[in-house]
């Protein structure tokens, strides 16, 4: 197995582009929080599309048992660090989603979904320790996939191995 599987590779692309959302999303609703100006409908958006890449997730572990994952290119100290930083990225999808929800359910947020008024959406999250940890593994997120696209361009450009062809649709010659 030279790569990986079709629908590991889809499923890799549409986490990206939903985290992608999920991040202007994200950035869009914390202001408009301090504004005042966050609506019902952002968070629920917002919420859906972190659902969405916790479904994907669990997806892309269920197709990567099933399917399997091609052979580390390499040996040694880089490979383990490669196998660490994607255990985390893995780990920071799921804990990022639950950690989202929890935010919901232990804040105002949660009460102002279910009485369909915005006008109890918290300006701050003060004390809520779920959003804390929201915002940490947000920072732990864009701290990982810098390092993932590094190493992916040091493949592409420096070791020129042929890496990121194992995450593409195209077959290998």
């Amino acid at each position: 197995m030279t790569q990986y599987s079709k629908r590991m590779v889809i499923i890799h692309w549409l986490t990206l582009a939903a985290l992608i959302v999920a991040w202007f999303l994200g950035d869009a609703l914390d202001e408009a929080r301090h504004a005042g100006d966050a609506t019902l409908v952002a968070y629920v958006l917002h919420a859906i599309v972190g659902d969405t890449v916790f479904l994907l997730t669990l997806l892309r572990m269920y197709f990567r048992h099933k399917d399997g994952t091609p052979a580390p290119i390499g040996t040694g100290l880089m490979d383990k660090v490669a196998t660490g930083v994607h255990h985390l990225l893995y780990t920071v999808l799921i804990l990022l989603p639950i950690s989202g929800a929890m935010t919901i359910l232990t804040s105002d947020v949660g009460r102002a979904l279910m009485a369909g008024d915005a006008s109890m959406l918290p300006k701050k999250f003060s004390g809520v320790i779920a959003h804390n940890v929201h915002e940490i593994l947000v920072s732990v997120l864009i701290l990982t996939v810098v390092v993932h696209v590094i190493g992916a361009i040091k493949h592409q450009f420096v070791l020129k191995d042929g890496l990121l062809s194992r995450m593409s649709l195209r077959k290998k010659d």
